[in-house]
């Protein structure tokens, strides 16, 4: 057991095969890999997707970024240089996977036009379209304000000192941006499926 969970590429195997275990013994017989069948496997990477995005953004927003000034200082360059990029790639990578995986399952399902539209069509998408349009501008701001702000305050790309604390500070606005919007996106995606 120790040499599965002392590894993370261990444990992630070992979490996926324990899944899908657990599906041939409960589901596989009654499965008939249809378009149904690829509607719940995107929902499942989607779902996956999205625990890795939110839950990064939340701790940047709940852990990180409220610690960094109790933090010494020469201890600072030890989240700058190695734990935060390792994050962000995780973090941007998982806003990527989110995107994608939930346009393909809006289109598998048949509502991304009417989602999209925030259901102008039949009224019955608003919430989801609402919510994919939360996550689109979220996405957005990972791919298009944070990451190349963070790669300034971070020292990935050097840049003088003002210009660093500025795109600190922009990176930490835009997270904070992101925090505030995952509330109501979350509540829309949920609100779809059991409101809608």
């Amino acid at each position: 057991m120790s040499a599965i969970l002392t590894s993370l590429r261990n444990t992630v195997i070992t979490g996926v095969v324990l899944a899908l275990a657990l599906f041939i013994l409960i589901g596989h017989d009654h499965t008939s890999y249809d378009l149904p069948f690829w509607a719940f496997v995107f929902r499942f990477l989607h779902i996956a997707s999205g625990v890795m995005w939110i839950g990064l953004l939340w701790y940047f927003n709940f852990v990180q970024i409220p610690s960094m000034p109790k933090i010494p200082d020469e201890q600072k360059p030890a989240i700058g240089k190695v734990i935060a990029p390792t994050a962000l790639f995780w973090f941007r990578w998982g806003a990527m996977s989110t995107l994608i995986t939930g346009l393909v399952l809006a289109h598998l399902n048949g509502y991304m036009v009417d989602a999209l539209l925030l259901g102008t069509q039949t009224g019955q998408a608003t919430f989801i379209g609402v919510g994919m349009w939360l996550a689109i501008i979220m996405w957005f701001n990972v791919w298009f304000v944070i990451w190349p702000n963070q790669k300034k305050a971070l020292g990935i790309v050097q840049v003088e000192p003002d210009v660093k604390a500025k795109a600190a500070r922009t990176a930490m606005l835009f997270s904070r941006t992101n925090t505030v919007l995952s509330v109501p996106m979350l509540l829309c995606m949920a609100a779809q499926s059991h409101l809608g």
